[in-house]
């Protein structure tokens, strides 16, 4: 279980807060068929190893874009910014470390992404992830907010 709030996931820390955290970056995610078809490469990734501090199931990660509205369990919503930039730092998790591997730029549909989180709420393991429309989105930020 996490609460996740506007500044990121509570207890959670980033190393380089000029490049990671933040409310544009509050959140990073990354899909966990994208890491099994990974390690079907032969990289050593897993679920967190490459600095996202939320994993999701069942989204089509390729067709995800900054400006998509994500609920996270049934309260948490996000909105994705931006793509990440993979750095150095994550060459561990890539087999010869090659961590471009998850450029956006290089091989589009296999990057992690940033999101703001729009309503704070828990998540929790096994937890649902929806994509929604933008008029449900503000829907349910508006209803946060009374």
């Amino acid at each position: 279980m996490a609460r996740v709030t506007t500044e990121g996931l509570e207890g959670d820390a980033q190393r380089d807060r000029e490049h990671h955290g933040g409310p544009e970056r509050a959140v990073c995610l990354y899909s966990i068929e994208a890491i099994e078809r990974l390690q079907a490469e032969g990289h050593s990734i897993a679920p967190g190893s490459i600095g996202e501090n939320v994993t999701v199931e069942g989204l089509d990660w390729s067709a995800l874009v900054p400006g998509d509205h994500l609920l996270l369990g049934d309260h948490v919503l996000v909105q994705v910014t931006r793509y990440t930039s993979p750095c150095v730092n994550i060459q561990g998790s890539f087999k010869d470390g090659e961590f471009g591997r998850v450029s956006q730029k290089r091989h589009p549909g296999w990057s992690r992404v940033y999101a703001r989180v729009l309503v704070e709420g828990t998540i929790r393991r096994a937890d649902p992830v929806r994509r929604l429309d933008e008029i449900r989105a503000a829907e349910l930020t508006a209803a946060a907010s009374r």
